[in-house]
């Protein structure tokens, strides 16, 4: 390979600095990250959960709010990655301090690679159920494919978003039509009184099957030119993207009483059927695990002043050994665990960059180690959370952490504004010797 070809498929992944404007990507691909990310299986089967819990307009009422609460959540932390260049990392790392970021950096890249591990051992699950194939070997497989692939970057991202969109919206349409053949009445669809879930408990599950990369998406909209185009990009994952794959999953739940799997849809069907359900169910999981894995390697390499790449092997190689060991599994827990402790940081930041430092937060700011207000509001917006997770289950957990965690911040910032000593230092400066 000559060293030209390698620059073009290798390019910078500026895991440490911010990335310069010349280096930014076009609306579409920068859309196209985003947009295939959220359309996928694991939304169906969360919308699925959704329409037995609460009945199909509960369901959806839920999808619509969660979804909603999604776009201003992520679109803020967007347009902020986009307005300085920085990666999730270096952007906590302005509010956390200039090593407390590691803390929330090293939990959300570990958890991103949780779900790297969840969704590769569900190919496998997925592969074996449908066809018989060995689930533990096709999960290897799978998993080496979308480790070499995320060696390409960003652009990866890109390419598998544009292959995966019009791939779900195709099959997913089809599926969801086959279901409907039953005659059933989907809007009327009551749910089922033995999963009966709260309205607050559904929002809380829509949001928090993103908690993590949208807190995170800093990783992917620092490539948009402008603000606006990183709030396009958000908008077409949230509420575009991910509710059409929960509403394709609530209409086949209502339709056949299932679990709103298009993938089993799809491989029951004759002729060409089961090789576009095996195409379908790589490039769709594909998707989600090379974003996962993505942000996984550049949150560590950051943590580590080490290269996107070589932590991309590294971490794969971790993930698929997990993914073997059958951590999907625990695919439920994962989203308890986010909806509580998550959202709280990108409410931190979104409160301190936006409302108490704005102009500090992209020209001057105070760079302490570690500052402890933000580190107070997380554990009180959290503490919050799962006192009503466990005291008042009906209400949402997200709602509860994001509200309590930024309103904690703010109070605690104008208590301590006098106390804390201001030192300019420049984002380029910051940026080559304290922010990481």
């Amino acid at each position: 390979m000559s060293q030209t070809v390698e620059h073009e498929l290798f390019q910078d992944e500026y895991e440490s600095s911010p990335v310069p404007q010349s280096k930014r990507r076009s609306l579409l691909s920068v859309a196209s990250v985003w947009a295939g990310f959220p359309m996928i299986i694991t939304g169906a089967v969360t919308g699925a959960t959704l329409v037995h819990g609460l009945g199909f307009a509960g369901g959806l009422t839920a999808m619509i709010i969660g979804n909603l609460l999604l776009l201003a959540y992520v679109g803020l932390l967007s347009a902020l990655g986009a307005k300085t260049g920085f990666n999730f990392s270096l952007q906590a790392s302005r509010t956390f301090g200039r090593t407390g970021y590691i803390a929330c950096s090293a939990l959300l890249s570990t958890l991103v690679l949780g779900w790297f591990a969840v969704q590769t051992g569900l190919v496998g699950a997925s592969m074996e159920g449908a066809f018989g194939w060995n689930a533990t070997i096709v999960a290897l497989v799978a998993g080496v494919l979308f480790t070499l692939f995320t060696l390409l970057g960003i652009r990866a991202l890109s390419i598998i978003g544009a292959i995966s969109v019009p791939l779900f919206l195709f099959l997913g349409l089809y599926a969801a039509v086959q279901a409907g053949t039953t005659g059933a009445d989907v809007w009327g669809y009551e749910g089922d009184s033995s999963l009966s879930i709260a309205l607050g408990v559904g929002v809380t599950l829509v949001f928090a099957l993103f908690a993590d990369s949208g807190t995170m998406t800093a990783d992917f909209t620092r490539w948009a030119k402008n603000t606006r185009h990183a709030w396009i990009a958000t908008a077409s994952a949230f509420p575009i993207g991910n509710l059409f794959a929960m509403v394709i999953g609530g209409v086949i739940a209502a339709a056949t009483a299932g679990s709103g799997d298009v993938f089993g849809i799809l491989a029951l069907q004759g002729g060409i059927f089961p090789v576009l359900a095996v195409i379908f169910l790589v490039v769709n999981l594909g998707s989600v695990c090379t974003h996962c894995l993505y942000n996984a390697a550049v949150g560590w390499s950051t943590i580590l002043r080490g290269r996107m790449r070589i932590l991309t092997l590294v971490l794969g190689a971790v993930g698929v050994i997990v993914a073997t060991l059958g951590i999907w599994g625990f695919f439920i827990n994962w989203l308890n665990l986010l909806g509580v402790i998550v959202p709280p940081i990108g409410a931190i930041i979104i409160a301190d960059q936006l409302l108490v430092r704005r102009a500090a937060a992209v020209s001057q700011t105070a760079i302490a180690a570690v500052r402890w207000q933000p580190f107070a509001a997380w554990a009180i917006g959290s503490g919050a959370a799962l006192l009503v997770n466990l005291q008042a289950p009906w209400l949402s957990t997200v709602v509860t952490g994001l509200v309590v965690s930024s309103a904690a911040y703010l109070v605690l910032s104008v208590v301590t504004a006098k106390a804390e000593v201001v030192h300019p230092v420049s984002v380029a400066a910051s940026t080559e010797t304290d922010a990481v």
